[in-house]
């Protein structure tokens, strides 16, 4: 809609899991290459976490597309609330089985089998279960440390990235043997005041915008409203431009945020999140 009007080829703050607008701030850039060391040096296990809206799954999304997919065999679960037999049963439809049988011991034979196949065939297998800080029931937990149990005496079978928010380091302490299997973990953090500065005209220039378009009035209660959180700026930035475009203004200033904020409720609700 405001597209034309502000010269751009495409919206830039669109809240999906895009690696084409990926960000590499020095953290996220660090989030990235150890969920790629932990992939392909067949370490195991490996665990991302972060606060809401911070880019986990566009990290997810980013790492499936640094991996070839000639070489590796990719399952990504995105809703792992469910129970270990469930789990299984997504893992095991995810790696391509064609019948997905009832019993958990049918179905660890085939995942085992296609892992195996997969390992004959110089392929390795990866599974990403993401938002995995929803999961409530410990038995999930050991089945996710049972599956690392498929391994030969000199290699994993399949390398396992679990992707969540904070409480998730706790749950996973909680399984003191899963938690050992973690062989590298990092956690994201906000973006500062001059990386949200960075993010915001990295992606204005992904979406081709011939000149700036957010003052630095503007670009500084973004962060404070924000607090540095990917989502939040990209929702406070895509409803600037699009009041900026309604008033017809030729920058979005302060004035122009401030009134997406109140648009948005966003203010209520940083302040509400501390």
């Amino acid at each position: 809609m405001y597209e034309e009007y502000w010269g751009l080829k495409e919206k830039p703050f669109e809240n999906t899991p895009d690696p084409h607008f990926l960000y590499q701030s020095p953290q996220h850039e660090e989030g990235l290459s150890r969920l790629l060391y932990v992939v392909q040096q067949r370490k195991g296990a490996g665990m991302l976490t972060g606060v809401f809206g911070c880019g986990k799954t566009l990290l997810s999304w980013a790492l499936l597309n640094e991996l070839d997919r000639d070489r590796y065999r990719l399952a990504l679960i995105t809703d792992p609330q469910v129970s270990p037999i469930e789990l299984l049963r997504s893992i095991a439809h995810a790696l391509g089985a064609g019948e997905i049988p009832l019993q958990k011991t049918d179905l660890l034979i085939i995942i085992k089998s296609i892992l195996t196949n997969n390992m004959k065939d110089g392929k390795d297998s990866v599974v990403i279960i993401d938002e995995a800080h929803v999961i409530d029931d410990k038995d999930v937990f050991e089945q996710i440390r049972l599956l690392l149990n498929l391994q030969l005496q000199t290699r994993f079978l399949l390398t396992i990235l679990l992707l969540g928010q904070p409480e998730l380091r706790n749950k996973i302490d909680a399984n003191k043997q899963l938690a050992q299997r973690i062989a590298m973990g990092y956690h994201l953090d906000p973006l500062s005041e001059e990386e949200t500065s960075s993010y915001i005209s990295h992606r204005l220039n992904i979406a081709k915008a011939q000149k700036p378009i957010f003052t630095d009035e503007a670009v500084k209660l973004i962060f404070q409203d924000s607090g540095g959180i990917p989502r939040r700026i990209n929702q406070i930035c895509d409803m600037g431009l699009f009041t900026g475009y309604a008033k017809k203004v030729e920058a979005v200033d302060e004035k122009i945020i401030q009134e997406a904020m109140d648009g948005l409720g966003m203010r209520a609700r940083v302040i509400v999140n501390g």
